[in-house]
């Protein structure tokens, strides 16, 4: 039998060896990676937007625009608040439009027809959103059924229930009573301050969900929720009552949204909410927060002020209808290549 035997020599050398050089990392590698840290396509396509507007429309810059841009993006942003948190949690909430037309439906024409106060309207619409909500949340984790068939149920019940209130069904707008009119309007000022009152709202929801998604053990659970829910559950996170949590919530602010919806378009119908259900939807897709990375509610905001100016832009240069579906479409489908190839760079390493 033989040994082979080494020098001492020659293990130092071994030992000194070089490792071999690491694969070098492309451009596009490193700015996908940072692009599902930083949202920067998103914020460019912002500026190229201002710049598109205000060199084709005239008035584009002037106060008045500028305080209208903001507050249809803060009503796209405020829209998306609980669709973010159920994204986050792995779900989707359809139920966006019929909750906004319950929430204004109560606190305009029921509350008239019954002389309710505003608070108590108010109250009996959370409560009455809440329970479904939740509902909703508990009936999709505890059957494991899709959210998009249960939450869409849950939204036409709301209406429903709404309009049982009301003598005869809905047949006719709401009116808005005025304070509301006048918390929604771009024109109106905040201590004399030419500031929109729903920028001041929509700002201080995201700098609350901010801290809750960042600084939070809650927020914490929510994104361990969302990104593995078996994993969550064996680290004794209750997965189930997050759910059923958030889905109350995201209905409860569907709820406020409609006070804002109602206010803002001086009546309610039961065709009101159907385009802040797609706004929603649009607002996180575009803004990124569904494809992974740091997922968060600021991701969100870039992509209502994106969706904002888009639909300024596209208004005021005339756009049909036809075209501008087209190019929502296509601002979604580049967002989804963008973060789906990255994620799939990721996967590689």
């Amino acid at each position: 039998m033989t040994t082979s035997t080494t020098s001492p020599a020659a293990e130092t050398e071994l030992a000194a060896a070089p490792e071999p050089p690491a694969a070098p990392v492309g451009i596009g590698r490193r700015f996908l990676a940072l692009q599902t840290r930083v949202p920067i396509i998103q914020l460019v396509g912002v500026v190229v937007l201002v710049i598109i507007g205000a060199t084709t429309m005239q008035d584009f810059l002037s106060g008045t625009s500028i305080r209208l841009i903001l507050t249809l993006a803060s009503l796209a942003g405020l829209a998306s608040v609980g669709q973010t948190i159920l994204i986050l949690l792995g779900g989707f909430d359809m139920s966006v439009a019929g909750f906004i037309v319950a929430g204004g439906l109560m606190v305009t024409q029921v509350a008239s027809l019954f002389h309710w106060p505003f608070a108590l309207a108010l109250l009996i619409g959370l409560a009455g959103a809440a329970v479904l909500g939740g509902l909703a949340g508990y009936v999709c984790h505890r059957f494991a059924i899709n959210p998009l068939i249960v939450t869409l149920a849950m939204g036409t019940v709301a209406v429903g229930l709404a309009q049982t209130m009301i003598p005869g069904g809905l047949t006719f707008g709401a009116n808005a009573p005025k304070f509301l009119i006048a918390l929604a309007s771009p024109e109106t000022k905040v201590l004399g301050l030419p500031i929109p009152p729903l920028l001041l709202i929509w700002i201080a929801v995201a700098l609350i969900l901010w801290v809750v998604f960042s600084k939070t053990v809650v927020g914490r659970h929510l994104m361990a929720v969302g990104a593995n829910q078996r994993s969550a559950d064996y680290s004794l996170i209750p997965s189930g009552r997050y759910w059923t949590i958030g889905f109350a919530i995201s209905a409860m602010c569907s709820v406020l949204l409609g006070l804002l919806v109602a206010g803002s378009g001086g009546a309610i119908t039961t065709g009101a909410g159907d385009p802040y259900l797609f706004q929603s939807a649009v607002a996180v897709i575009v803004g990124g927060t569904v494809f992974g990375g740091p997922g968060d509610y600021n991701r969100t905001v870039i992509g209502a002020l994106f969706l904002a100016l888009l639909n300024t832009v596209l208004l005021g240069n005339g756009a049909g209808a036809a075209a501008q579906q087209y190019i929502y479409g296509l601002a979604i489908l580049a967002s989804v290549s963008v973060y789906s190839r990255g994620r799939r760079l990721r996967d590689q390493f």
